[in-house]
């Protein structure tokens, strides 16, 4: 299997898992949103979630208060998330093809996706859905591998798929985007031994190896865990949530 053909497949992997991707894993901490669509101003702000998956973002943005629509290729995921979120208005779509009209929203924000798109056909697309001098950030959260027990449990966690890992693919430079900026936030995700391991199970590196190599994994994953004193019961996983900022060019 080719690299393409392994990143395609790791990209269509979640839909079918929607409900366990829902359930298992993390929000965004509310500060980084607010720092995303600072150079807004305050008020409440036309926000198109893309590649919304189940919502996990979509639902922070409605706590702030802003008008959401979200708009997701998997029907799966789609699903779920008008489960969870029946009044955020919904859309089949992808980043290449947007559907909604020119200079629609004030912000574009993609959460633990923006890895997926085609940047070259995706950010012109963006940009054309943006209002002047609107705001497009991408979230991804991650563990805090500063954390000794949780770079240990990174290497536990190792699938044959995660040996050709995705490198984060940070927002381009692109003519019709300018003052970009980027910030780290802390965040955790509170979870026992066995509920990290449905999360990693969320995760498309495992989605996509043979059922055998997963409950290797899995195994030894919960060996790990049961075995630290710092993931007996309820813990917080520590993580770091990661914002790159770019504002919508206004010539």
């Amino acid at each position: 299997m080719t690299g393409d053909d392994l990143r395609a497949r790791r990209a269509n992997s979640f839909g079918a898992h929607a409900a366990a991707y829902a359930e298992h894993r993390p929000d965004y901490p509310a500060t980084a949103v607010r720092w995303a669509l600072a150079p807004l101003g305050p008020g409440r702000r036309e926000v198109l979630d893309l590649a919304a998956g189940t919502g996990k973002l979509t639902g922070v943005l409605v706590a702030e208060g802003h008008h959401v629509t979200a708009v997701e290729p998997d029907e799966g995921m789609l699903a779920e998330l008008v489960r969870r979120h029946g009044a955020v208005r919904a859309l089949p779509g992808s980043a290449e093809r947007i559907p909604l009209p020119d200079g629609s929203v004030d912000a574009v924000l993609v959460g633990q996706a923006f890895h997926w798109f085609d940047p070259p056909r995706a950010l012109p697309e963006i940009a054309r859905v943006l209002r002047p001098g609107g705001v497009l950030a991408a979230l991804w959260n991650d563990d805090d591998l500063s954390v000794p027990w949780v770079a240990e449990f990174k290497e536990a966690s190792g699938s044959s798929a995660r040996a050709r890992d995705l490198d984060l693919d940070w927002l381009p430079d692109h003519g019709l985007f300018a003052d970009r900026a980027e910030e780290t936030f802390r965040h955790s995700h509170r979870r026992t031994a066995e509920s990290l391991v449905a999360t990693l199970n969320t995760h498309s590196h495992l989605l996509v190896v043979p059922a055998e190599e997963r409950e290797e994994v899995n195994a030894r994953m919960l060996a790990f865990l049961r075995s630290r004193p710092e993931t007996r019961g309820e813990f917080d996983l520590p993580l770091l949530t990661y914002v790159v900022r770019a504002l919508r060019a206004t010539a």
